[in-house]
């Protein structure tokens, strides 16, 4: 019996290409774009939705010509509401307490692994599928996610939340490919979008001012603070701790005899606190909303290789599994301060392992 596969296309070249392989393959395919936001959230309108982005109107009509020039079904799913409460608030709740959010990683998690996945299994399909560069493998009774081939364009670190539940019911035909060669399909297949960029931004927010969204969205006023040395004495001023990252070096305006660098942010005095650049030195974290994706078995603690940021070069550690569900990471010689909010993500060899939250650093 012909399974069937609904997949998700965002008007872009990969998941149009997911789409052709799949049918390919002899799949029965739909092609499903979600409508995640409109111009009526705050800052948007029909011309801000562009290109940089992968939710604008123009992407909708590229999903739809290249479903019909594959001959599948297409159809629009309208998340709006979902997308607000799962990714927006808490993208939103996530800047006004001090943290670093990853709206993508909530995306994934939430609405295309989560609510377009029940809407699939609802219509009878099999499966879903997206154009991600990762690889899922069956390893006895469980799943396996596996980095892609193309390293350059691995985005295993971005489906760490995936259950086994969503993996068995996920396919990821791009994993083995390189990003040039799906490019050349789209081009011989004639695609409308072959050559299209890669969308950059925050889809709701296209234009990166993340301090103006959060003002026209919930009103928040960002309050000016104190700037602290580790010492805690104060040196300067800012006028929003929203405008800072962990890591920043440019534009906070302190004169001193070496570079000075965010290091923390503490959301209840709205105060900023800088460091030289040793000072971006950690030994580890604790993370939270952990999920396993291979199977710890009864180990207390064991090497792994981790990543905190998406394009960071993976450096050992050594995970420890605490009573309270929480995971300490210990790094196995400094490495780059993470920001609270921002994902870990843990390998061994390929395979990830699992990731959580940051929740703190040490």
């Amino acid at each position: 019996m012909t399974k069937r596969v609904m997949v998700g296309m965002s008007g872009g070249v990969d998941s149009s290409v997911t789409a052709y392989v799949l049918k390919q393959q002899g799949y029965e395919v739909i092609g499903a774009t979600m409508r995640l936001h409109g111009s009526d959230l705050p800052g948007r309108d029909a011309r801000s939705c562009a290109s940089r982005t992968c939710c604008s109107l123009d992407d909708v009509e590229d999903a739809k010509s290249v479903a019909r020039r594959l001959g599948i079904a297409h159809r629009t799913i309208d998340f709006t509401d979902r997308f607000e409460d799962a990714v927006i608030k808490p993208f939103v709740r996530a800047y006004e307490t001090a943290r670093t959010p990853n709206p993508c990683i909530d995306c994934n998690r939430r609405l295309k692994f989560g609510s377009m996945l029940e809407q699939a299994l609802d219509l009878g399909c099999d499966y879903v599928a997206t154009g991600h560069y990762a690889q899922i493998v069956r390893r006895g009774d469980r799943f396996a996610l596996v980095r892609g081939a193309d390293a350059s364009k691995d985005q295993s670190y971005v489906l760490y939340s995936l259950t086994q539940r969503q993996l068995a019911h996920t396919l990821l035909p791009l994993g083995g490919m390189r990003k040039s060669e799906v490019r050349a399909i789209a081009a011989e297949q004639g695609f409308i979008n072959a050559g299209k960029p890669e969308s950059q931004d925050i889809c709701f927010i296209p234009d990166g001012d993340y301090v103006g969204f959060l003002e026209r969205y919930s009103g928040h006023t960002p309050q000016p603070g104190e700037i602290r040395d580790e010492t805690g004495a104060v040196i300067g001023r800012h006028s929003g701790i929203e405008s800072f990252t962990v890591g920043q070096r440019k534009g906070i305006g302190i004169a001193a005899s070496e570079p000075l660098y965010v290091v923390a942010k503490d959301a209840r005095d709205h105060a900023l606190v800088v460091g030289p650049k040793d000072s971006l030195l950690s030994d580890g974290c604790v993370a939270d909303d952990w999920n396993w994706v291979a199977d710890p078995e009864d180990l207390a603690s064991f090497e792994v290789m981790v990543k905190t940021h998406y394009r960071q070069t993976p450096h050992p550690a050594r995970v420890e599994r605490r009573q309270d569900g929480t995971v300490r990471i210990v790094y196995a010689s400094p490495a780059r301060l993470a920001a609270p909010g921002q994902a870990v993500v843990v390998y061994q060899g390929d395979e990830v392992v699992g990731g959580g939250t940051v929740a703190s650093t040490f």
